[in-house]
């Protein structure tokens, strides 16, 4: 069974640099703030296990993982100050994948296709 599914779910995972915890919960929480004024955010939220944090995204679409970049770039710096960012994984269906491969280059990310699913609405 094919999946119609268009979502896009983006998981990138940091590593918290010491002493910076609680400076990171305060940059995510804004984080969260920022996202959720976007249409196309399905869900976004922060997991956190000792140094390490994950950022559990869900986008309608390619179209709206893009327009989220776009929203946190005056932002996205303050992550990288102190944190490093260890991998990120986006997952979703080829069609929408492809979209993403050129303008997300640069952050290397890995890449799974979706082909098996359903999504409730």
């Amino acid at each position: 069974m094919a999946t119609q599914d268009t979502c896009c779910s983006v998981g990138p995972y940091f590593q918290i640099h010491a002493g910076q915890a609680e400076a990171f919960r305060v940059i995510a929480e804004k984080y969260v703030q920022w996202s959720s004024r976007e249409p196309g955010c399905l869900y976004y939220g922060f997991s956190f296990d000792e140094g390490l944090a994950h950022c559990r995204e869900g986008f309608q679409d390619a179209d709206a993982l893009l327009a989220h970049i776009e929203n946190l770039r005056p932002i996205l710096h303050e992550m990288g100050e102190i944190s490093t960012l260890l991998k990120i994984e986006i997952h979703g269906p080829e069609q929408q994948l492809a979209k993403l491969r050129t303008p997300l280059a640069a952050m290397n990310p890995q890449y799974f296709v979706l082909e098996f699913g359903y999504r409730r609405s």
